[in-house]
């Protein structure tokens, strides 16, 4: 099978490609002028905004795992531009090079109620205020209403293999205001590889599926495993669900986590 990865060269796809040469996946990659993948991709060189660069990186796969995507930036634009117009342009670049293979994009559980009270499933109304989530939601409905196969992944929170994510979580607290009671469903790169061999399966097709382990995390216990303890609070959590994945529909599917906690990851210094 001969996939192309999209964000290839981010901090999940470069923990990706080798997972899927692994297990045995012909890998091509799109990457702009300058950057480099391992020896082992083939490495197109293109730009998810140059619909003319796609035309070649798309002709002949079977399946395109759509990863590039801009998250935490103050430049609104490009945050729409790359996540939404860019999505746009690798549909229409399917649509008429590579109509029959199966289209797997990466989401995010920050599209859902950040008030909800109990966790998030995939069915709920999803009205973001965020640019980053509402770009997201509206690359969802073009998928849904493409006309190829798809398969959408709406990711916990990505972390694992020295990626530098979890570091983050004190800075992230503070600009999102999370209380240190509020949990994170998390998901390690191990098992976004899982997934991501689940949906080229076929057996996502035409879902949208939460993608988390089994435990989430509160801020406290990440800001403590990032080194950066944060203080208790004596405010109550007014919202105790956001960022609380339900990964049943995960489950019944058949995914089963390889981490299944973020401690298993400290102590098998995965993290």
């Amino acid at each position: 099978m001969t996939v192309l990865v999209t964000g290839g060269t981010g901090l999940v796809g470069t923990r990706l490609l080798p997972r899927l040469l692994e297990a045995g996946v012909d890998c091509r990659a799109l990457v702009r002028e300058g950057k480099t993948t391992l020896s082992d991709i083939t490495a197109v060189e293109g730009d998810i905004l140059d619909p003319a660069s796609l035309v070649n990186a798309v002709k002949g796969i079977e399946a395109i795992i759509h990863f590039a995507a801009i998250l935490r930036t103050a430049e609104t634009k490009q945050i729409w531009n790359v996540n939404l117009d860019g999505t746009r342009n690798l549909i229409a670049a399917v649509r008429e090079h590579a109509p029959d293979a199966r289209f797997i994009m990466a989401s995010t559980g920050l599209v859902y109620n950040e008030k909800s009270t109990r966790p998030a499933l995939e069915t709920d109304p999803v009205t973001p205020e965020r640019d980053y989530p509402a770009s997201k939601v509206a690359a969802e409905k073009l998928l849904q209403d493409s006309g190829l196969k798809w398969a959408i992944l709406r990711f916990g929170f990505v972390y694992g293999d020295a990626d530098g994510h979890i570091e983050q979580i004190p800075q992230i607290a503070q600009l999102l205001k999370l209380h240190p009671a509020n949990r994170l469903s998390m998901l390690h790169h191990r098992d976004v590889a899982t997934f991501v061999k689940m949906g080229l399966s076929g057996i996502l097709d035409g879902r949208i599926v939460n993608a988390a382990d089994d435990a989430p995390m509160t801020i406290f216990d990440l800001s403590a495993l990032a080194g950066k303890p944060t203080d208790h609070a004596s405010t109550p959590l007014t919202c105790p669900w956001s960022g609380v994945l339900d990964g049943s529909l995960a489950r019944n599917l058949g995914f089963k986590p390889e981490v299944v906690t973020t401690w298993q990851a400290a102590r098998e210094n995965t993290l």
